[in-house]
């Protein structure tokens, strides 16, 4: 045992000396964000200038403030910046090799620090400590070669000047170091003595407003080109043109190699000065392309990253709710809603940022799909509720002269607009402030209608000079009340972006202290496709609200379908109101009553009108709040049912349908269609991934189908072809399969030489989602196309377009309904 141990230590200290004989520093390191030194050679302190224990007791082993310490000059925290910069790209790029040549400071024993050039070799192991991988260095000194090499690249060329070096001191001191024959022959060979010559010091003093002016630049040892005028020891005006370039430092300051290139007569060297800047304007006009470019793709996706936070958030707070009320079907079933509604969000923005020809060029195109205002609006409620709710913020949102509902526009365009100015909203609006949205049908001309979105809050507003840079990227307002807010300054010059984009304005206005107003105008291209809005005539209702407007417009819209409406602003005139009518036997056949009033808010008003007339007459609670939250609440005073604002004509039908008349709402009416909707029916489903394929299975025999299954495109051709004729309704096709991919089969199946084949319908159903493989699956025969993620309405509603002889699936979705009731004297 004694034998193996002076063994171990004899190659301990053979392995240290050969290191230190390699005269090379070898170190290994934690990449960390210190670089933390685990183990070095000796050569490694004698490099740069420091004993073990002193380096020791000053960085602590963490090279990170070495080169970082606020007693060092930029220069230091330059250099760290770049051997960091040169770690993780290396590490980004799993690669596991980096080689960097670098300036290195070393200990000086006066005031000063100078620097030397290393070549930096590093390797990447597989080791890691506390979670961070090791890396091995190896550090040469290569100062004489760099110096070298420095000084031939700036004098190669033998251009007609003089060249001199001079030493820079931080207050603009220059001390003339050596120079060559043509610069003495020019200043004179006792320019040596610098600040004691009488030329050199005028030449210094006449330019010194020039040197002022890259003084900056100088002192931090970047290149500088400037122009000067200058007498040579005769007495003579010469204008220079100095190019210099820092080759070094001594005792902390720059050293300069700088060119003299005599422009006063020369026409050559003029043409050559035209030339320079041609070439330079042409530099400048690619680097603006770039940085344009670069600029391009920062915006994008720091859009994007404001974008996508806030339905992510709505995602991960359902989720939370969800599970603290595992126990509660419906408040889970409720989550789960609101958790699709953001995810579909969430969805559509991915699908921009997956977009790369989007990233490139930093531009989007509108989309032109079927659109329902409701539920865009629907959707952008359920997201920002829970903001509003953790601030207790009061949200209200109402509609005015809307009579149309169904558009074609980019839902998620709009969706956007509207949540970038809540959030901001929400933002700056203190606790217990209140937001509030107005929607507004202008006027409808040639299938266009103008409408108008008003949002108001009762927030910080806006001092009147930043209101004229509030839609500027990256522009926020300097205010103490808003410092710690985060955001990316981006929401409204997004905003502004998407409004132009859709033809339509966007205006502001507010006052410091008491609020902000937006106003969006947007014209929409209108659906032929409407809802219906039928009738209940003889039905009687009473409307309450503390809010007149939203009551008129209520009584309007009920008004439109044939019913007789009364509305009062207080829960107590509703009791009197109902009393009376129970008095004159003309009783009400339902109460429609806001939750959040003064006097008695909707849950007490609901428990005395119980008390007063039982539980026969529905009261619908109508709310811009979250109604998940309160459901049991208001179940135990004896709501009947919940309608969520903005209340459109069809939340109402649907609302009467289910809760007054005791039946079916249309929209339940609608999954119970698709429920059946496919009986019969039998599709050829090409899918290689066995989860997909499970998920389009299950969704498609939920909805009455028969479904065979082939697991690549040439096992799906094989099948159809050994199909009796007719067989196959639809076939839905993956893309990207082995064997034979989805572009492949259907160009297969179209040349088969049987019936059916060129006219069997046969759909993309793929992650391939943008607009060339859409184009793409067309050129290959298919008939649509269907972008993954699916659910089971785009099933339902994509393949329902191909099927014939099914009336159900042409009407179904569309929200429509026609009602003739006659009152029930009972009630009464």
């Amino acid at each position: 045992m004694e034998l193996l141990n002076e063994a171990l230590k004899r190659t301990g200290y053979e392995y240290d000396t050969l290191m230190n004989l390699m005269q090379v520093s070898v170190s290994k390191h934690i990449l960390d964000e210190y670089y933390t030194l685990v183990w070095c050679n000796d050569y490694y302190y004698e490099l740069i200038g420091y004993p073990r224990e002193e380096y020791e007791a000053l960085f602590h082993n963490k090279p990170a403030w070495y080169y970082v310490n606020d007693d060092l000059d930029i220069h230091d925290e330059k250099l760290w910046m770049q051997l960091s910069a040169k770690v993780m790209e290396t590490l980004e790029s799993g690669g596991k090799y980096y080689n960097l040549n670098t300036r290195m400071r070393r200990k000086h024993n006066g005031n000063h620090h100078d620097y030397m050039w290393v070549r930096l070799s590093a390797y990447l192991t597989d080791e890691y400590v506390d979670g961070y991988q090791v890396s091995y260095s190896v550090m040469t000194d290569i100062t004489d070669v760099m110096d070298m090499r420095l000084e031939q690249s700036v004098t190669y060329d033998s251009l007609p000047g003089f060249v001199s070096k001079f030493r820079v001191s931080r207050n603009l001191e220059f001390k003339l170091l050596e120079a060559n024959d043509r610069f003495f022959a020019f200043f004179g060979k006792d320019s040596l003595d610098s600040l004691d010559n009488t030329l050199y010091r005028e030449n210094i003093e006449r330019n010194m407003q020039v040197f002022m002016e890259h003084k900056s630049a100088i002192t931090n040892g970047n290149p500088v080109h400037f122009t000067v005028q200058m007498k040579d020891r005769f007495g003579n005006d010469a204008w220079l043109q100095i190019n210099a370039s820092c080759i070094g430092y001594q005792e902390g300051d720059p050293v300069y190699l700088a060119i003299y290139i005599d422009i006063t007569n020369e026409t050559e060297l003029r043409q050559m000065q035209q030339k320079l800047e041609a070439q330079a304007e042409q530099l400048r006009s690619a680097l603006q392309t770039a940085e344009e470019a670069n600029r391009a793709k920062s915006d994008f996706l720091s859009r994007m990253s404001h974008d996508i936070r806030t339905p992510l958030n709505a995602v991960l707070g359902m989720k939370d709710i969800a599970d603290a009320h595992l126990d509660d079907p419906v408040r889970v079933k409720d989550c789960l809603k609101k958790i699709g509604l953001s995810g579909q969000h969430l969805l559509g923005l991915i699908n921009d940022v997956l977009d790369m020809s989007k990233i490139e060029s930093g531009e989007m195109v509108l989309r032109e799909d079927s659109m329902s205002l409701p539920e865009v609006l629907e959707n952008v409620v359920a997201i920002m509720q829970p903001q509003f709710s953790e601030k207790k913020q009061h949200f209200s949102i109402r509609l005015r002269s809307v009579e149309h509902e169904q558009f074609l526009s980019d839902a998620l365009r709009m969706r956007q607009i509207f949540i970038n100015i809540l959030s901001n909203a929400y933002k700056f609006t203190p606790i217990n402030g209140t937001v509030s949205m107005e929607v507004c049908e202008k006027q409808a001309v040639d299938g266009i209608a103008r409408f108008c979105f008003t949002i108001t809050d009762t927030g910080i507003g806006m001092k009147p000079e930043f209101l004229s840079h509030i839609f500027t990227a990256f522009s926020r307002e300097k205010d103490s009340r808003v410092d710690k807010t985060e955001g990316t300054g981006l929401g409204m010059a997004i905003t502004k972006r998407f409004v132009d984009m859709m033809g339509g304005t966007i205006e502001v206005s507010s006052e410091l202290g008491k609020g902000t107003c937006f106003r969006v105008e947007l014209p929409l291209k209108i659906e032929e496709r409407q809802f219906e809005k039928g009738n209940f005539y003889g039905l009687r209702i009473i409307v309450t609200d503390d809010d007149a407007a939203m009551c008129e417009y209520m009584a309007e819209m009920l008004g439109q379908l044939g019913i007789h409406t009364d509305w009062v602003d207080s829960g107590v005139q509703t009791l009197e109101m109902i009393n009376a009518a129970k008095q004159n036997g003309e009783m009400y056949d339902a109460v429609l009553l806001d939750w959040k009033m003064p006097d008695l808010d909707g849950f007490e008003t609901t428990r005395r009108i119980r008390e007063l007339c039982g539980s026969r007459l529905p009261v619908l609670i109508i709310s811009a709040y979250d109604w998940s939250a309160v459901e049991k609440d208001a179940k135990k005073a004896g709501v009947t049912g919940f309608l969520q604002k903005p209340i459109f004509v069809s939340t109402l039908i649907h609302g009467l349908q289910r809760y007054v008349l005791g039946g079916q709402s249309a929209r339940e009416a609608q999954g119970t269609d698709i429920g059946a909707g496919f009986a019969g029916r039998r599709f050829l489903l090409i899918e290689d991934n066995a989860l997909n394929q499970e998920v389009a299975r299950e969704l498609l025999a939920g909805m009455g189908a028969f479904v065979d299954t082939a697991c690549d495109g040439a096992e799906g051709v094989e099948k159809f072809r050994q199909s009796p004729e007719g067989f196959y309704d639809v076939i839905l096709m993956d893309v990207q399969m082995p064997v034979m991919n989805g572009y492949e089969a259907t160009k297969a199946i179209r040349t088969l030489n049987r019936d059916g084949a060129k006219t069997v319908p046969i759909l993309a159903m793929t992650a391939d989602a943008f607009a060339e493989d859409i184009q793409a699956a067309k050129d290959a025969g298919m008939n649509g196309h269907m972008a993954k993620p699916l659910d089971r309405s785009t099933l339902w509603k994509e393949i329902g377009r191909y099927l014939n002889n099914n009336p159900s699936i042409e009407t179904a979705g569309d929200g429509t309904i026609g009602f003739h009731w006659k009152p029930d004297p009972s009630r009464s």
